[in-house]
């Protein structure tokens, strides 16, 4: 956030792992170093937190990382946890301050709408979990700029750059800001995000759909190449066709949608003997088969802000990677799809449906938590 996210809210791609000439230069530091900018006090409970009592770790420096927590150095050094934590604290600007003196790694600026898809999704999970809301507007700022400069004419862009977003989007953009979306709706609602979510999945089958299943990495109207690939196979991101294979079954789900749910199958259908022939080589793919064959839990909860926010975090918070949850304003106007049947019941409902089997829409908490328990281990490999 503080490096690497723009000031209109898009995340950069990248910094240089050198600088000077030297990789690592900017981060690593030496005893000698670190003892000069703090107390003597100091530098013996941050030396033992940061692993400075110990040898070299990178290249004769140090890389600082946690050996030990603050509870073991408030018992260690006879000092409350909060007291370790402000000196942490201090510390820790002092070294800042310092390391801000230093030649900077070199930063590549553009952003590119695919990495920044999986930026959003991963900020969103994380500050779902942790209870970060500033780490959810970030992703939400960077949701923001997304769909203001790269999203021209009902068409992705791939790429940004000072006042200059070009190049026709591929798979990949298409389908890893679907999961963003779906990720950020977990956490809030935004109708807006839904409804840019449909209108991304509708591109995708439009322009991106191989007639024998799966999905063509280019559009149909991008520029003509000598082989038009369809991507299976996970690299260092990914692959385009396991993301649009996942996603397409939840938003199917999520709104009784027959067509994503069908399109999800055929690429699995398509790519069945590349994932049987190299299983390792493609985990996204084998995480949308198995919420194929053991349908996702989605959840959808009905009512006022103020009384659902304890049914959002019992469904949101557990790790439950194959459960969608959404909680949907009892204001809210007309939805799309199944989620217009999930309609308001007293002060909170909830809705708990395992693929296309549904309970009985619950009115109290506890009734919430037996089904969720039940949906949860109900068919699971």
């Amino acid at each position: 956030m503080r490096d690497m996210q723009s000031p209109q809210g898009g995340y950069y791609s990248s910094l240089d792992a050198d600088s000077e000439g030297e990789e690592g230069k900017y981060y690593v530091w030496t005893p000698a170093e670190v003892k000069a900018l703090l107390r003597e006090d100091d530098y013996a409970v941050f030396a033992r937190r940061y692993g400075l009592d110990r040898g070299a770790n990178f290249e004769g420096h140090w890389h600082l990382h946690v050996f030990h927590t603050r509870a073991e150095l408030a018992r260690e050094f006879s000092l409350d946890e909060s007291e370790i934590e402000q000196l942490d604290q201090r510390a820790r600007s002092k070294l800042l301050e310092a390391r801000g003196q230093r030649i900077a790694p070199g930063r590549d600026d553009k952003i590119l709408t695919s990495w920044n898809g999986l930026m959003i999704r991963g900020m969103a999970i994380a500050g779902r979990h942790l209870d970060a809301p500033d780490w959810i507007a970030s992703a939400e700022r960077a949701l923001y700029f997304t769909h203001a400069t790269l999203w021209k004419d009902g068409r992705l862009l791939a790429t940004s750059k000072g006042d200059r977003a070009h190049l026709n989007a591929y798979l990949d953009d298409y389908v890893y800001l679907i999961d963003a979306l779906l990720e950020l709706l977990q956490v809030r609602w935004r109708e807006r995000d839904l409804s840019f979510a449909i209108e991304l999945a509708e591109v995708v089958l439009k322009h991106f759909q191989d007639p024998q299943g799966g999905f063509f990495f280019t559009s149909d109207d991008h520029e003509t190449l000598i082989q038009r690939p369809r991507p299976n196979h996970d690299d260092s991101t990914p692959s385009g066709n396991g993301i649009a294979a996942k996603v397409l079954g939840r938003l199917g789900h999520l709104l009784g949608e027959s067509r994503y749910l069908l399109a999800a199958e055929n690429t699995l259908k398509a790519i069945w003997s590349e994932i049987q022939s190299m299983p390792h080589g493609h985990a996204s793919l084998l995480l949308a088969l198995e919420e194929s064959l053991f349908p996702l839990q989605t959840v959808v909860i009905r009512g006022a802000q103020h009384a659902t926010a304890d049914w959002q975090a019992l469904a949101t918070r557990p790790y439950a990677p194959r459960r969608l949850t959404v909680t949907i304003p009892e204001t809210a106007g007309s939805l799309p799809g199944l989620l217009g049947e999930r309609v308001p019941r007293g002060e909170t409902v909830a809705y708990v449906c395992s693929g296309h089997t549904c309970g009985t829409p619950v009115t109290d908490i506890d009734s919430f938590k037996t089904q969720l328990t039940d949906t949860e281990t109900k068919d699971m490999p």
